[in-house]
């Protein structure tokens, strides 16, 4: 290997500006990863802030953050909480506040400014601010109150309804409502919706912790009389959840607690409370339920129910219930919120009142629908994912999910319905019920998900690879909602570890989801045994746990994130619970270090084609569970060191060893060959690096034959994320390719020439011949196999993070053309900013374009002789860039900026 490097004072003047004439500026400002968070109760928030320059190769040298109590005070420098002065750091994201101590209800406004390694000193950033919320519980000022009301407990009951009228007098500077429910929840004042954010207050281990939402009302009160009102809805809590109706699992009595802090102008504060003086009632919503929908019946209609003067006299009161407090919390992740509406891309009339509604996307939320009818007219919308081969409607594979929202007319003109409670994993609706000639323009898909925003994209020059994109973006908006379920359309929707473990580093790339996955990871740690079982699925309704891939979620998420976000507090969060996992699988394994004979889900749905001569891809679930025991190990003793627990960290790197020399011991034979030849035990002997240097060569060329004897993939849940770049790190990328191009079963890309929208739980999830696999077991929203997405951004994009400096401090700029595409491109927001990676080949010619935000480094894999290679119109000899040869062509690094690369691509070596 040689490296060059030539030194040039005038190096900019070889680049053209970044952003013209935009100089030196901080702004995306973020407060633990929010935008101006109401209600938080970290009392170290993580500052952040992204950096643009009109110049390459720009480092932050140093920062200077202020705090204040008041704009006013911020922006003349006096009564400030917080003053660091100059920080000689190149630091801009995660830095924690250390200014004064923080109260309940406080409202910090800060500011940063910069200087870079050019000398440009930045201007103070536009203001940015945080809220804290209820810091102590006994701050609430506020009951638990449940309706009192005669409920059966074995179905779900009319929604409760609680209202409270209070007076208000002139002068209000601000107000703001802190609430949660044991249930779900949506709140009104005076006639009009609290927020915009859906169910509420989300889905967490209820026995443990308890979200509530804080919410700015000071535009929704009057200087006068005032009235609140609660809608309840079962939800997780008490609703059906997993099968064989089961319900109530949290608990049979739904119930809720709101504060309302009012302050005003003079500094006086009044807060209005949950107590016995609410009442409660019901009203349209007769049943609402997550698996079956809700049925809402109009002429019930409590006209004007949250605003005052409604005659309440024939409501109940309310029971006030002994809930601890202590179990509130602010949210960390992200609300989950309508973000899309859906035009439908056709109707059709099937029978007398009857239209089938193809929404063009398999998509999750509800159908919103606009008719005219008579009083007592019930319009019914029933869901599903795919139709027959007839072309009817498949319901089998929602199990004993009913899908179905019902709606009576009250024959008052227009009517808008959409459901409050529930949602729906479909692409189909059947309308029953619908009086006159349904239209396009009365029916509108609502789309909801947890509102990350989005992060990454990606394209290239092939249409169905492009879709399989697509599907794996719509699998994710699909599944995280508020938890990483695993499907979000039959009687399920559960939080399984396992799908959340291999698709982590797909989503990191593709949403803003390090607070997604710090909520339930919590969570998890929350409903971890004491022996330290991580159970199946999160929050546990289950009561199952302990499977390797699964329970490994545990370890290899928080590990994701910190790649990812360069986030420490995440491994800090979940350390203790990762050490307790391992000290499981220790004492599970036994003294040999193997572990054998317990229940695991292994490969779960790898390749059998059903012949009598092929047992199928089946991988001893004895070998994973070893694997994953010397993989978890080794992430835990990496995550000591970055935490500086010394002792620990090779106290865990030893495990790791010895659990590598057992795996090999057991598993391995001297030529390399494991007991279970399949891809999936190959890939994770060599992606976990658990083989020593002869064996690893020849198990690597054991899993290069088995993919060419098959010629297509044969892994399950387990082992497809790793494949392709186990092929690729082994250089054998054409047959990564091969994978990736496959159209016929199984592979990425035959759903894909099926029609799908989104990823399927099984290869084969729908036959040729339009017939179904197993309804018992067959979603056709399942983004685990989606994990193929992080492939392609690294390897076919080539955006990739450097572990030794992770959250894209160091990018990897490293696209290896191949598959017969001619262009590939993506692009990631990062915490520091925009990332980008595209190529073009012409011909013999390669063209790279890449961008890197300020701040950051890259190193740019080029393929190509040194003297072929021209960046930015300057040869890269001649450009003072340091760069070193490698059999591919060269590395060269490099600084922020915008590049673009030409070279001559040559032939590979034999």
């Amino acid at each position: 290997m040689k490296t060059r490097h030539i030194l040039s004072a005038s190096i900019l003047l070889l680049f053209p500006a970044l952003l013209a004439g935009a100089g030196l500026q901080v702004t995306s400002l973020k407060t633990d990863y929010k935008s101006g968070p109401l209600g938080i109760d970290n009392t170290r928030p993580m500052l952040s802030w992204v950096i643009l320059s009109d110049r390459m190769n720009t480092m932050q040298e140093s920062y200077e953050i202020r705090a204040a109590l008041s704009e006013r005070d911020l922006e003349r420098g006096r009564n400030l909480v917080w003053e660091t002065g100059r920080v000689r750091s190149s630091r801009s994201i995660h830095v924690p506040y250390e200014g004064d101590p923080l109260q309940s209800f406080q409202r910090v406004y800060w500011q940063v400014r910069i200087q870079d390694n050019h000398g440009q000193r930045s201007g103070w950033s536009n203001v940015a601010s945080w809220e804290m919320g209820i810091l102590d519980s006994d701050l609430w000022n506020a009951d638990w109150i449940s309706p009192l009301l005669e409920e059966k407990t074995n179905l779900s009951n009319p929604s409760p309804f609680l209202r409270k009228e209070f007076n208000l007098r002139p002068g209000i500077s601000k107000a703001r409502l802190y609430i949660s429910s044991h249930g779900l929840y949506r709140a009104e004042i005076n006639g009009k919706r609290v927020g915009d954010q859906e169910f509420t207050p989300g889905w967490t281990t209820y026995h443990h912790r308890v979200q509530y939402q804080t919410y700015d009302v000071t535009g929704l009160l009057n200087a006068s009389d005032n009235a609140m009102g609660i809608m309840l809805g079962d939800g997780w809590y008490r609703g059906n959840l997993a099968w064989s109706g089961n319900r109530n699992v949290y608990g049979s009595r739904l119930a809720a607690i709101a504060r309302l802090h009012v302050w005003y102008g003079d500094g006086s504060e009044v807060v209005i409370g949950t107590d016995d003086s609410w009442k409660s009632g019901t009203g349209p919503i007769r049943k609402s339920d997550i698996y079956n929908g809700e049925t809402y019946d109009a002429t019930r209609e409590l006209v004007g129910w949250s605003t005052p003067g409604y005659d309440d006299r024939d409501w109940e009161g309310v029971e006030i219930m002994e809930i601890p407090l202590e179990k509130l919390i602010a949210p960390e992740g992200p609300p989950v919120k309508i973000v899309n509406e859906l035009v439908p891309l056709s109707i059709r009339k099937v029978g007398d009142k009857q239209w089938l509604v193809d929404m063009g996307q398999n998509m999750v939320g509800w159908v919103r629908i606009t008719a005219r009818g008579n009083r007592g007219d019930t319009i019914t919308l029933r869901h599903a994912e795919v139709l027959d081969r007839e072309g009817k409607m498949y319901y089998d594979n929602l199990r004993s999910a009913e899908a179905t929202n019902r709606y009576v007319m009250k024959g008052a003109g227009t009517e808008v319905f959409e459901p409050h409670f529930t949602f729906q994993g479909f692409r189909y609706v059947m309308v029953s019920g619908y009086p006159g000639v349904l239209q396009q323009d009365a029916v509108r898909g609502m789309v909801i998900h947890s509102d990350m925003g989005r992060a990454g994209t990606f394209s290239c020059s092939d249409s169905l690879i492009n879709q399989l994109q697509h599907n794996i973006v719509w699998g994710l908006k699909g599944n995280f909602l508020d938890v990483p379920t695993d499907c979000p359309q039959r009687d399920e929707r559960l939080g399984w570890t396992g799908d959340a473990q291999v698709f982590a580093p797909t989503a990191c790339f593709n949403m803003h989801a390090a607070t997604f996955y710090k909520k339930w990871l919590r969570d998890m740690a929350a409903d971890q045994t004491s022996e330290g079982m991580i159970h199946n699925v999160i929050p546990d309704v289950l009561g199952g746990g302990g499977a390797t891939g699964w329970a490994d979620a545990g370890v290899v998420i928080p590990w994701v994130v910190y790649m990812n976000y360069a986030d420490t507090s995440v491994l800090e969060d979940q350390f203790d619970s990762m050490k307790k996992w391992i000290g499981y699988m220790e004492e599970h394994a036994g003294e040999d270090l193997v572990w054998d004979g317990d229940f695991h889900f292994g490969d779960w749905l790898s390749f059998d084609d059903s012949s009598p001569a092929y047992m199928g891809a089946y991988t001893l679930t004895d070998l994973l569970a070893t694997a994953y025991f010397a993989y978890s190990s080794g992430i835990v003793s990496d995550v000591a060191a970055i935490l500086g627990r010394n002792d620990e960290a090779a106290h865990y790197k030893e495990l790791s060893e010895q659990v590598k020399h057992a795996f090999r011991d057991e598993f391995v034979t001297p030529n390399g060959r494991l007991v279970s030849h399949t891809q999936t035990a190959y890939t994770l002997a060599l992606a976990f690096d658990l083989l020593d240097e002869r064996t690893e060569q020849l198990a690597a060329r054991h899993l290069g034959n088995n993919v060419q004897q098959f010629g297509h993939i044969t892994t399950g849940f387990l082992g497809t994320p790793l494949i392709s770049l186990t092929l690729t790190g082994y250089g054998m990328n054409e047959l990564a390719y091969l994978l990736l191009n496959r159209k016929e079963y199984p592979s990425w890309l035959y759903p894909v020439t099926m029609g799908a929208t989104t990823i399927w739980e099984r290869w084969d999830g729908q036959k040729p011949d339009s017939t179904f696999q197993d309804p018992g077991m067959n979603s056709f929203n399942h983004y685990a196999y989606g994990a193929i997405g992080n492939w392609l951004y690294q390897v076919v994009a080539g955006i990739g993070i450097d572990p030794d400096q992770p959250g894209y401090k160091h990018v990897i700029i490293h696209p290896r053309p191949g598959g017969g595409l001619t262009w590939a491109k993506a692009s990631h927001e990062s915490m520091y900013g925009t990332i980008s990676s595209g190529w073009k080949k012409d011909g013999d010619q390669l063209t790279m374009e890449a961008e890197i935000p300020a701040n950051t480094t890259a190193s740019l894999h080029i393929t190509g002789q040194p003297e072929q290679i021209f960046i930015n119109g300057t040869g890269l000899i001649q450009s003072g860039l340091s760069y070193r040869t490698t059999e591919e062509g060269v590395v060269a690094e490099t600084g922020s900026g915008r590049y673009k690369i030409t070279t001559t691509l040559k032939e590979p070596r034999e």
